[in-house]
């Protein structure tokens, strides 16, 4: 019995059996999206290069910072030994997950243009598919963080540093997928 409740207590430390079956179906989820990216761009080679062409690599560098920074953050909100200390720690990743939020929708208007060219449909469906599906999880994640520092839970904030770096981990995949190959 001894061994149950130190299981039971082992999976609370972690952040529960739920917590890790919603991030290994979004990581399944995130994992067919790409495949299916690359797949396509496996069967419209040219096609998907001169998609790639017309994507803000600058931009989505400086976004790739603020992601990971913002997982700093959150990081530090799980490590925090103070009420206080959490709030703000939970607080400032919440802005730099608005940030990368802003900065996505703001390459996405840069971007839309050339998604009506012709040919270049089928690489702007995926590009938005799978990155607006990664921006959702970016946008929902901050307005959680923003209502758990209300009241600053240790655990609240493991188990949201634990799925935003989920999110961190699917982005630096798509980063090199997207912008870089």
């Amino acid at each position: 019995m001894a061994a149950i409740d130190d299981m039971t207590g082992a999976e609370e430390a972690d952040g529960g059996l739920l917590l890790w079956l919603l991030v290994w179906s979004e990581l399944a989820v995130f994992s067919i999206l790409i495949g299916g990216f690359l797949f396509l761009s496996l069967q419209q080679p040219e096609t998907f290069e001169t998609g790639r062409r017309h994507l803000g690599t600058g931009l989505a560098s400086f976004n790739t910072l603020i992601l990971l920074t913002s997982g700093w953050l959150m990081a530090e909100a799980a490590r925090a030994d103070e009420d206080r200390k959490r709030r703000r720690w939970l607080v400032l990743a919440a802005l730099f997950g608005f940030a990368f939020v802003a900065i996505k929708l703001l390459e996405y208007a840069s971007e839309i243009p050339f998604s009506q060219e012709p040919g270049l449909q089928g690489f702007f469906e995926m590009y938005f598919l799978v990155t607006g599906f990664h921006l959702a999880h970016v946008a929902f994640l901050p307005v959680l963080m923003l209502l758990s520092a209300v009241r600053p839970k240790a655990e609240t904030a493991g188990a949201l540093a634990t799925f935003w770096h989920v999110v961190d981990l699917v982005w630096l995949v798509l980063f090199p997928v997207l912008y870089l190959v």
